[in-house]
């Protein structure tokens, strides 16, 4: 029996699997790997690397010799689309004010819709909203205690600007 050790690239352990022959197309690998995880071929695709080399199995038709190492990556079924935009998002006091979108720098009337975002960029937007809730509860709790104006003081007196 031959074998392909593969691990999903956010794991840290490989997992193994087994054919008979000298390699495995990708379309076998990438089959016998979904089986395996129990994921859904109308849900995602996989992107499958060489653990070595780097190199990307694209043609599905592709040997992989047998114990070699891979790793496997979920895909969306249309694939991966690169941003055709990058926008710098502004929420200084030159943004909109009363408003909570983001603003393009390079055009201030046009707002940033969540789809034109980045996963990262609505991550830390999200992390942002989340700590300023934070503090303003944390300076709730501490307007009654005598110790605490202080800090209420400091963080009111400085407004919270993200760039």
């Amino acid at each position: 029996m031959s074998c392909v050790h593969y691990k999903f690239s956010s794991k840290l352990d490989y997992n193994t699997v087994t054919f008979d022959g000298l390699h495995i197309t990708l379309s076998e690998l990438k089959r016998q790997i979904m089986t395996r995880e129990r994921l859904k071929a109308t849900d995602c695709d996989l992107q499958i690397t060489n653990a070595q080399t780097r190199e990307e199995y694209t043609d599905d038709e592709a040997h992989i010799p047998k114990h070699s190492s891979v790793i496997v990556r979920r895909t969306p079924i249309g694939g991966v689309k690169p941003a055709g935009r990058t926008f710098i998002v502004d929420r200084s006091d030159t943004a909109v004010v009363g408003s909570s979108r983001p603003v393009c720098k390079t055009n201030p009337k046009t707002t940033l819709s969540p789809s034109s975002l980045t996963y990262l960029s609505l991550l830390f937007l999200a992390l942002v909203a989340f700590l300023k809730n934070i503090l303003s509860a944390m300076i709730k709790l501490c307007v009654s205690s005598v110790h605490c104006v202080l800090v209420t003081f400091v963080f009111r007196s400085q407004p919270l600007h993200v760039i």
